[in-house]
Order: structure tokens, then sequence, then C-alpha cells
């Protein structure tokens, strides 16, 4: 017999809890990609897609993790070198698409838990001028829990006139503010699977009229992810590829209950419960006498996942073995961190009501 399901207990930084309903929707019968049912859902779901991004373009829906839309941004955007700004795990991942793909490119790089910030990067775009037409930068570093200064970073490439920025909103979009056409966004990717609190699966994308004129540009944009081929199957309310139906029905439901909470209500619930994450960890460093910590510095917490560094005698894998003792689901520092710190996913669809609950459990298993 199935257990029961038990909501609000899922605090993983991805994937993150989904609603119940929303499985009752991805149970509605599958129609054909190409039939003019799902050309009006595609259709249907463009105005309150864009309003998550923030943007008058068309938003792509691609069947697949957001790491295929970060290959797309590399093969789709780039003619030259790509510099990719590093301070984590995520990252990272930009510059590894880079190499495999064959494209040339560079790391400038942050310690893990700093953010990426524009006086640097002003300066490596100015001390080689010519050498780079796009900069990668992940918005929020959910190995870190870093949020990045994506507006000012983007500022700063916008500077200079022959250089994009690409952008993994993966665990921001949704839950803080990511304003594409205001900010001067050149292409800015997302996954199902986190503050957007859909299954796995989904990866969303916009891309600028500067985005899609350098694409055009680049002979080898690859199949799956050439993004003029997402561009020119919208215009009947397509995809270039069989979709995932089911996931659309989901995220139909899903970008209807954002916009009743309103996109300036969730990202207040989620710097609430951020907030109260902090404030969680000081008291129990006071509490305890232990040098109990987030890892991001103020001004550059994420408020979709936060980093908590433990003290001595305590590790991460340990956090998570208690909390699941309780019921409830955190995840351990990643990569290097690992071992000295756990981390907490609060976003998509959780409340304060349910994180006071998990911080309560955290209180009396620690």
């Amino acid at each position: 017999m199935n257990s029961p399901i038990t909501f609000g207990r899922f605090f993983l930084p991805g994937p993150t809890e989904v609603p119940p309903d929303l499985f009752d929707a991805m149970r509605r019968p599958v129609a054909g990609h190409r039939s003019a049912e799902v050309s009006g859902l595609v259709k249907g779901l463009q105005p309150a897609a864009s309003r998550l991004f923030q943007t008058t373009r068309p938003v792509y829906l691609s069947t697949s993790s957001a790491t295929g839309m970060m290959e797309a941004a590399i093969t789709n955007l780039t003619r030259r070198r790509v510099l990719c700004l590093v301070n984590g795990s995520f990252s990272q991942r930009f510059h590894a698409i880079a190499e495999a793909t064959g494209r040339p490119a560079d790391r400038l790089e942050a310690e893990w838990g700093k953010p990426n910030l524009p006086d640097r990067l002003r300066a490596a775009l100015t001390e080689a001028p010519g050498r780079y037409d796009l900069v990668t930068v992940v918005h929020s570093e959910s190995s870190t829990g870093v949020l990045n200064p994506l507006e000012e970073l983007a500022a700063v490439v916008n500077e200079f006139d022959d250089v994009l920025i690409a952008v993994d909103t993966v665990s921001s979009l949704a839950g803080a503010p990511v304003r594409t056409d205001e900010w001067g966004l050149d292409f800015v990717l997302t996954g199902s699977q986190k503050a957007v609190a859909l299954p796995p699966g989904l990866a969303l994308a916009v891309a600028s009229e500067r985005a899609l004129a350098r694409a055009r540009e680049v002979e080898h944009r690859g199949f799956y992810f050439d993004l003029l081929k997402f561009e020119k199957n919208l215009e009947r309310w397509q995809t270039p590829n069989t979709p995932a139906v089911s996931l659309f029905f989901a995220l139909e439901r899903q970008l209807a209950r954002m916009m009743e909470e309103g996109m300036e209500a969730r990202w207040r619930r989620h710097d609430g419960m951020a907030r109260r994450t902090y404030e969680w960890v000081d008291r129990t460093a006071a509490r305890t006498g232990q040098p109990w910590r987030v890892l991001a510095p103020e001004g550059y917490r994420s408020p979709c996942v936060t980093v908590i560094m433990l003290p001595g005698g305590l590790t991460g894998p340990e956090v998570v073995s208690r909390a699941a003792a309780r019921g409830y689901t955190v995840a351990a520092g990643y990569g290097p961190l690992k071992a000295g710190s756990f981390r907490i996913g609060h976003m998509g669809e959780h409340t304060l009501e349910e994180l006071e609950a998990l911080l309560a459990v955290l209180d009396d298993v620690l």
C-alpha cells in the first residue's frame, strides 16, 4: 500500500516539493504535440511565462534539463571566446560545456561562497578588448547559496557593444527578481524543478533580439538546442521536437498559481523565508556558542537556498540523516562543502509556516 503524501517536508535545493494538484494536472490524456490542442496550450502559456521572465519576448519550452539550455547558450551565442563567471559548481558547468563543445572559454573565478563582482568583470573585459563575445553567469549559485548581483553584472556587459550575457536562473526565477528586459539580459534560462516547483524535465528560456542576431551568425549551433528552431516553431505555437506534453499541463496550472499570487508577492515570500533561516542560524550560534554561520555574505544571499556552515564535530550528511529520521529532507553541502555544511531549499510553494516546522525539528535533533 502506498503511504500518504505529506506535503511541506521536502526542503532540497532542487528538485523542490511539487504541489499534488500538479500531478493531477498531468493525468490529462496526452494529446498529439502537433495538434491544435497543444498549439493552443503553448500559445496560452506565453503571457504568464513572459511575465515570469519579466519580458515581452516569447518563452522557449524545451523537454530537457536546464543544462540543455546552458548548452544552447554556448553553442548559439559565441563566435570567439566565452568568459565564464565562476563561483560554485553550477557556474563551472558553463565552462565545462564550452570545453565539451569546442568553444574557447576562460574562467573569471571568485572563491566559493563569494559573489562575482562587477568591477572585476569590467576589468576583465577592458583588459582584453575584443577577446570575448559572451559572458555567462549563474544568478543563484545553489552550491553556495550566493546570489550574484545580476543587474550590475549585466550593466557592465552592456557597456561592451559586441558582448552578450547568458544567465542561469535555475534556482532564482520565480523566487527572486529577474527582470530580463529591464536589465538587458540576452539569454535567460531556468529549469522546472526548483523555484518554479514543477517536476524535473522542462527547461524554459528567453532570447533577446541581439541573441537571435548572434545565433544567425553562428554556423554550428547544434541540432536539438538550435535557438533559431525554437524561435521559428513558436510562430506556429509549437516546439522543435516532441515535448513532454504532460509537463505542459502542469506548467499551465502552476503559472496560473503564480499569477494569482503575483510575482512581487512571491518574491517577498521567498525573501521572508530566507531571512527567517538567517535568523535561525544566528540564534543557533548564540545559543550554542558554536560557529554556525551562513556561507554567503550579507547582501549576496539567495532567497531560495541557504548553505549553513557547521561547527566541528557535526557533518552535513549527519544533519541530513537526523532530519530524515523525523520525516524532513534537507541536503548536505555540495562538492567540497559536503562534509562541513548543509543546505535548506526554501523555494517554490513552501511557506514560512512550513519552514518554521522544519527549523523546530532541526532545533530538536541537532
